[in-house]
């Protein structure tokens, strides 16, 4: 017997309320927008410059103790945060120490980062410093600008390939979708304030590549029966798309989040970020396909005759697999 998530055969109608899901889809993105722009984003020293210290010890770990033992060297903005991890063992305690780039430096120096080590024993003799990274204000200057970039091509070139793949209406709602994840995802590191660094970029591609596969699978459906139902609304032939490709939708989805959570709680701190942005792009990446994406090419519509190729449309390499 085989597991079903979604019955064979559904009719569920996705545009009964199709204003609401849009006004529901620029609300979050509202949100997320005016969420950055007060609050910003948590930035890690791959893009703030600076100096990330790991430390372990067996002794709970007191963030005063260790502010205090720092507080001499008057580093600037000095980050304390303890991390916690159900693989960590009872006599791991683990910290991670975040110093900001100095001004007269590229980096925070070796003599420094030997002074902060020197304190820190002084208040917690076994204490153990597993890791020490640094980047300077300039590379993550750079780092910066080249993840705004980055994110950019692959929305581009998603427009351009879904234009020659489909038509120009489908190439608008793909890429409204894609533009969609990416804000709110990024609006929800905002809102947490969780750290956003290199790994939180790849997520970001990953985001773009997955629900770009989602919307594909839906679009090319939607053309298919373009063709067969040719006397039918498009509202229709949308519906009966979505529906037919719902069990294969839900089944990803679903099955990708399994292994995502599994990783978000076994995997450690190290990858909780990426991981989390993967997990909250699969659900925004799934509803995007669905109510975004397909909703967008309601209401731009489409060419109903697929048997007369336009030179104009935007369509003429559509019979080309891929």
């Amino acid at each position: 017997m085989r597991l079903k998530l979604v019955p064979q055969n559904t009719s569920f109608d996705f545009f009964s309320r199709w204003k609401v899901w849009l006004g529901i889809s620029a609300l979050m993105m509202v949100v997320a927008f005016t969420s950055f722009m007060l609050q910003g984003l948590n930035f890690g020293i791959d893009f703030r410059g600076g100096t990330t210290i790991r430390t372990q010890s067996t002794q709970e770990i007191d963030i005063g103790a260790y502010r205090d033992a720092i507080a001499p060297l008057e580093l600037g903005d000095v980050t304390i945060t303890e991390i916690f991890d159900p693989t960590f063992g009872e006599d791991e305690n683990v910290a991670m120490i975040r110093i900001q780039a100095q001004a007269d430096a590229e980096a925070v120096s070796a003599a420094t980062v030997t002074a902060v080590e020197d304190a820190l024993k002084v208040s917690v003799p076994d204490i153990e410093f597993v890791s020490v990274e640094s980047v300077g204000p300039k590379v993550s200057g750079e780092l910066i600008q080249t993840a705004v970039i980055a994110v950019m091509l692959a929305i581009g070139a998603v427009l351009v390939y879904i234009w020659l793949r489909f038509e120009w209406q489908f190439a608008l709602g793909a890429v409204a979708a894609l533009v969609h994840d990416v804000i709110l995802t990024i609006g929800i590191f905002s809102e947490l304030q969780i750290r956003f660094d290199l790994a939180i970029i790849a997520a970001l591609l990953t985001i773009v590549g997955y629900s770009l596969n989602d919307t594909v699978v839906v679009f090319d459906r939607v053309r298919e029966n373009l063709r067969k139902y040719k006397k039918k609304d498009l509202k229709e032939v949308l519906n009966i798309s979505i529906n037919e490709t719902l069990s294969r939708t839900v089944m990803t989805s679903v099955t990708t989040l399994l292994a995502l959570i599994s990783l978000y709680v076994l995997g450690g701190d190290v990858i909780r970020g990426f991981v989390f942005a993967m997990i909250w792009g699969v659900i925004v990446g799934t509803y995007s396909s669905v109510f975004v994406a397909s909703t967008i090419l309601l209401w731009l519509g489409v060419k109903r005759d697929w048997s007369k190729p336009s030179n104009t449309a935007g369509n003429q390499f559509a019979n080309i697999d891929a």
